[in-house]
């Protein structure tokens, strides 16, 4: 029987003890594979009724994959998937599969961490960068979010805007419109890019954001390039009200492309003006 060793093993210079951190990737992984469990068995009951020519049940659990890593918001969280298998199928093709909504096959990080990915891109870090950044949040490494996969990434929300810019508007009809520029210093520029934002609320009151692309300042030359390109993609319907601020760019382009529209002053931009020229003591 070997004695006891007295050498306790140094703490490395990176290394961060966070016991609350490790209480809430412990409680993150139970509560997950709890739900993916209630996902599983009420997929099974759904299908019950599905019998083998002997009677019994043509779906049933075929024990877990292999464990992997999602990334997420508190870092790294090992999840297993539940396996159905199918003991009816002849095929292929014939075979029901279980696909789960919480842990998809292919998942590696959680939307909220997608979501942030282009957020730190738009404050000007590099890809080269979201490795060392990531870290900080997400634990040592931080896997599945390499400079490469932050290249493909980019990639990919540059042909979604793509797509979205050349949608068909010819269907939509917007009651409203919303008018506003927005000053981002995305990037590290040395100047803020003004973007042009179109918002407009159908008939059944949903809002929608019809269109924006960056501008000039908020010049009217700027303003009627955006209300061509969204006349030219099929949105003929004049809006009957346009709000906007008292910026007389989009109002001068609006008169052009839409003469039939009404226009609106914005109140909260108004009452931004009227507070600036009164004393702070008086403005609540």
């Amino acid at each position: 029987m070997s004695e006891p060793s007295n050498v306790l093993p140094l703490r490395q210079p990176d290394a961060i003890d966070d016991p609350l951190t490790d209480i809430l990737r412990a409680g993150a992984r139970k509560l997950l594979a709890q739900a993916i469990e209630i996902e599983a068995e009420a997929f099974l009951a759904s299908m019950r009724d599905l019998r083998l020519p002997d009677g019994r049940e043509r779906l049933v659990r075929h024990g877990h994959g292999p464990e992997r890593m999602i990334q997420t918001g508190i870092g790294p969280v090992e999840v297993c998937r539940v396996k159905i298998r199918d003991r009816g199928a002849s095929s292929a093709a014939d075979r029901i599969r279980f696909s789960s909504a919480i842990l998809p096959k292919w998942a590696r990080r959680t939307k909220s961490l997608d979501a942030l990915l282009p957020i730190l891109y738009l404050r000007g870090l590099s890809t080269g960068d979201f490795q060392e950044a990531l870290s900080a949040l997400l634990g040592k490494d931080a896997p599945n979010l390499s400079p490469s996969t932050i290249t493909r990434l980019t990639g990919e929300w540059q042909s979604e805007y793509e797509r979205w810019q050349t949608r068909d508007l010819s269907a939509r009809r917007y009651v409203y419109v919303w008018a506003d520029g927005v000053y981002l210093q995305a990037r590290m520029e040395d100047q803020a890019e003004c973007i042009l934002v179109l918002i407009g609320a159908t008939p059944e009151g949903k809002k929608e954001l019809v269109g924006f692309q960056a501008g000039v300042r908020e010049s009217a030359q700027s303003w009627r390039e955006l209300l061509v390109e969204i006349k030219r993609r099929g949105l003929t319907i004049a809006p009957r009200i346009a709000v906007g601020d008292g910026a007389l760019g989009f109002w001068k382009a609006l008169d052009e492309l839409f003469p039939g529209t009404h226009h609106q002053r914005c109140w909260l931009h108004k009452t931004a003006n009227v507070l600036n020229k009164v004393p702070k003591s008086v403005q609540p």
